[in-house]
């Protein structure tokens, strides 16, 4: 009965848009006076003290500081330029730089939203200038910038390891396989679209040896950034928090050799980084009260007794746990998403005899797939931002379709070899 009521509740609230953090604070407080006299609550300040004070939790800040000052001092423009006259002679030109582009800026920013930002704001004009297909040309665009989530560093994937007390080092290693693999798939989906219908792919840009050999200095930026920060953790010389300053510290030396370092620079990735890391955090401990008081209740053991009740086979919770995302992910921003249901979800799967490392990466292509499903795919409307007024949303999700078809091939082949995901920290850790 008090299950039914969380869910009842979890889904009136949001069917009122009210703001995440407030639900899931709410519900929390809500559940806590009506069963339990408000007892709970008088824990929350200690809890919530004891949780906001982690040291691992210092780094979202820092790795979206590091995203901004990247996105703010033109080290996405010229990385783009440089991938546009490496690959942009396969069938679908510069969409394949739109993906080629997007994960290599998800190696330091380790957000979507600046991703699809960044990208699009540099790529919409060849649109025009090339022919491209635009509905094609802006999908490419929202679906390479939900590769900021998976490829390390994620702010989403430490995210998960917080709330599941996961390694996020191994998170981290989990997910390089993936993301290259969906990225992968990204473009062969490009391309064979421009192969059965050539009018998608727009004129050819083309490129001499020279011109590629000069570009590949706008590509040792983000590469140094990547190195300092993923090759600190993996070679055990930093923490998750510590590779986050490094790579902070880095992006500003960068930035300075640039000549793009200013007050108004600074000062505009600090804005951004504040208001990105008070929702961010506002939404992580309110959603650490509401797990508090859902497991009080008991409703984590009702929902794992059900399931043993319904004797479902391993592979067939997961494909209701696919399912489930897939339709939340249509109604939800997805990093609320994870928040309000990993705390019931996680044990079910857990407790099936599922690798939580694996789990993680499952649940970040889960996240990805909700950026790019309408209505409240968030990559699709980045990308409808940012051009002219009064073009038609729908282009910008018929594009984005087929890529959605691509990212669930991928959590397919996932699901029947686990080892894509769980090789490179089996091997690296040993676990």
């Amino acid at each position: 009965m008090k299950s039914l009521g969380f869910i009842l509740g979890l889904g009136l609230l949001i069917a009122l848009s009210l703001p995440v953090a407030a639900i899931l604070g709410d519900l929390a407080i809500v559940m806590d006076a009506l069963w339990n006299g408000g007892r709970l609550q008088r824990t929350f300040g200690g809890f919530l003290w004891e949780k906001s004070s982690q040291y691992l939790l210092l780094s979202i800040p820092l790795f979206v500081l590091l995203g901004e000052i990247n996105l703010r001092s033109g080290i996405a423009a010229r990385m783009y330029g440089a991938v546009a006259k490496w690959i942009s002679w396969l069938p679908g030109g510069l969409m394949h730089a739109n993906i080629g582009a997007s994960a290599i800026f998800a190696a330091t920013s380790g957000s979507s939203v600046a991703t699809s930002a960044t990208i699009g704001t540099v790529a919409y004009p060849e649109i025009a200038r090339n022919g491209y297909d635009e509905a094609l040309f802006l999908g490419s665009i929202a679906a390479g910038g939900t590769l900021g989530i998976l490829i390390p560093p994620s702010v989403t994937l430490i995210v998960y390891g917080v709330l599941t007390q996961s390694s996020v080092p191994e998170l981290y290693m989990a997910g390089i396989i993936p993301g290259l693999l969906l990225a992968a798939l990204f473009s062969a989906v490009i391309g064979g679209l421009c192969v059965m219908r050539p009018g998608l792919a727009g004129q050819p840009v083309r490129a001499s040896w020279g011109e590629r050999l000069r570009a590949l200095k706008d590509l040792g930026p983000p590469m140094v950034i990547f190195l300092g920060v993923i090759g600190t953790i993996y070679a055990g010389l930093a923490t998750p928090t510590e590779a986050a300053s490094i790579g902070v510290v880095l992006s500003l030396i960068l930035a300075a050799a640039n000549r793009t370092l200013s007050a108004r620079m600074l000062l505009d990735s600090f804005e951004g980084t504040v208001r990105t890391t008070s929702m961010i955090m506002l939404i992580i401990l309110a959603a650490m009260i509401l797990n508090i008081v859902v497991g009080y209740f008991g409703a984590i053991q009702a929902a794992t007794q059900l399931v043993a009740d319904l004797g479902l086979q391993p592979w067939q919770l997961m494909v209701v746990v696919v399912v489930f995302y897939l339709v939340i992910g249509m109604f939800m921003e997805t990093f609320s998403m994870m928040l309000t249901t990993i705390g019931i979800v996680f044990p079910l799967v857990t407790s099936m005899g599922y690798d939580p490392i694996w789990f993680g990466v499952i649940v970040v292509l889960l996240m990805e797939a909700a950026l790019i499903t309408p209505p409240i795919g968030v990559n699709l409307f980045v990308v409808q931002g940012i051009r002219s007024t009064g073009a038609p949303f729908r282009d910008v999700c018929i594009g984005a379709t087929p890529f959605l078809g691509a990212m669930l091939v991928l959590i397919v082949l996932l699901i029947v070899f686990p080892g894509l995901a769980t090789w490179l920290p089996d091997l690296v850790y040993q676990r």
